[in-house]
């Protein structure tokens, strides 16, 4: 369960001002339909972090325990480092009325892309060679995003003005330099 509890949180707190959260609240903003958002982002997260995790399952049958040990520690360095970094996202000319259908569709196809090479996602590389239970840790970083980006979603607006984005980066940023050091101890 430490796989799955561990994910969660480093996720949640790495996508608090993240790109894709932005994004979860542009679609919220536009197209005032949360069902369908969140349908959209549980189901692009779900195939992404698939993808993701078993990417880093994969890695550890190549490359020796004792080398792991130390490129999984300066990844999760490397994002503590990321997550300090604020993301930017451009806003486009507001979309029309949309039926739910369509605010799914291009959640998705939106939250999918959005996702590959994302520190969400590379986290979700390195915590999958990290622990050897792949499915817990694609559990835990969907549950992570959808509880970063569930809430975005249907406060979309007072979330936007009122949340101090770089006190959460900060504590995201100590949560991925705690993982590399104990991944480094290990």
């Amino acid at each position: 369960m430490e796989a799955f509890f561990t994910s969660t949180g480093v996720v949640a707190l790495a996508e608090i001002g993240d790109k894709t959260q932005l994004l979860a609240l542009l679609l919220a903003l536009r197209f005032r339909k949360p069902v369908p958002i969140v349908a959209g982002i549980l189901v692009a997260t779900l195939l992404n972090h698939a993808i993701a995790g078993a990417l880093g399952a994969w890695i550890t049958t190549l490359v020796p325990p004792h080398a792991m040990r130390w490129i999984l520690a300066g990844s999760f360095l490397a994002m503590a480092v990321w997550a300090l970094i604020p993301d930017t996202f451009d806003e486009k000319e507001p979309v029309r009325e949309s039926r739910g259908s369509r605010v799914f569709v291009v959640t998705f196809v939106a939250f999918f892309l959005a996702e590959i090479g994302d520190k969400t996602q590379i986290a979700t590389v390195a915590m999958a060679a990290h622990y050897s239970e792949v499915l817990l840790v694609v559990a835990g970083t969907t549950l992570g995003m959808l509880i970063a980006d569930v809430p975005a979603v249907f406060a979309a607006e007072s979330i936007a003005t009122r949340v101090p984005l770089k006190l959460i980066r900060a504590i995201a940023a100590a949560m991925f330099v705690a993982l590399a050091l104990l991944t480094a101890l290990r």
